[in-house]
């Protein structure tokens, strides 16, 4: 799921294929890809902080911390 499109690389594509449905067919994937990373962050952080919870919740330091991590880490790059 590791695509990485840009506008260069996309004129590129419409230029050397004069149809427009080829053009349609990438930007079509290009946003699929996108909204699917998208959910995939989304729902991992909700899975961290419902972790983080469970962990304070049974006083779990350790898994606290590491879950803390994991979420810092993912919102850094946000």
């Amino acid at each position: 799921m590791e695509n990485n499109y840009s506008y260069a690389e996309f004129l590129k594509a419409v230029g050397k294929n004069s149809s427009s449905l080829q053009a349609e067919k990438l930007l079509n994937e290009i946003y699929l890809d996108l909204f699917l990373k998208h959910i995939h962050r989304e729902q991992t952080k909700s899975r961290l902080v419902d972790l983080i919870d469970l962990a304070l919740d049974q006083r779990d330091e350790s898994a606290f911390f590491l879950y803390s991590e994991r979420l810092v880490k993912i919102e850094e790059n946000d």
